[in-house]
């Protein structure tokens, strides 16, 4: 799979997850659904990680983007942690918000990259998506800390929850945007490459025309 490639599939991977993740912060009506959104929400992360990691391999060389695609790629990970393991207390929750945190400094991270050239192909949809994403897990963080401080007062922690799936919703919408800046850019890079392999040779122009004379 080549860089491009790699970029473009990370990038898709990473919008589905999003969104798969923001579904599962619907309210569940039953427990049934309750464990369906919590199985939802392992898959949205796992998707997203994976996603973030084939977006920093395609990378070429160091940059921000890859370190930011780095970053994120680890919160995802610590956020799977915090649903997947059977911890003591409110470490499992402490862990979803700690790797959200990761998620929102490793787009923010990227967010600088993107300043360097701001008139590329795709850096609009690019620099709005990665701080969408920024904001949007920045604010599940925050819920998951409302939440917990709700629950030692003996609060329902329904006001955490909003909070959580309306960052939720706002990474997903980033995502989606940051996805279309990838596939603008990755179609000027195919565009740029062949125009550099159609282009005539320039002494061999000149050497034919002088022929012709």
């Amino acid at each position: 799979m080549d860089n491009q490639l790699k970029e473009i599939v990370g990038a898709t991977l990473a919008a589905i997850g999003t969104i798969i993740s923001a579904v599962s912060t619907i309210p569940a009506k039953s427990e049934r659904m309750e464990k369906l959104f919590d199985g939802l929400d392992i898959v949205g992360n796992s998707l997203q990680g994976t996603g973030n990691a084939l977006q920093a391999d395609g990378q070429s060389g160091p940059s921000l983007e890859k370190v930011g695609n780095e970053i994120q790629a680890i919160g995802n990970s610590i956020v799977i942690a915090g649903l997947t393991l059977d911890l003591e207390g409110e470490n499992e929750e402490k862990l979803v918000i700690a790797g959200n945190w990761l998620q929102a400094l490793g787009g923010a991270t990227a967010l600088g990259d993107e300043f360097e050239d701001p008139n590329a192909a795709g850096q609009l949809f690019n620099i709005n998506g990665n701080l969408l994403q920024s904001i949007g897990n920045s604010l599940q963080a925050i819920g998951g800390t409302t939440n917990l401080r709700e629950k030692e007062r003996g609060e329902s922690g329904e006001s955490a929850n909003n909070i959580i799936a309306v960052g939720s919703w706002i990474q997903a919408v980033g995502s989606v945007l940051s996805l279309i800046g990838q596939l603008q850019e990755t179609n000027q890079e195919i565009s740029s490459e062949s125009s550099e392999n159609n282009e005539p040779d320039s002494k061999s122009s000149v050497w034919l025309n002088e022929e012709l004379l």
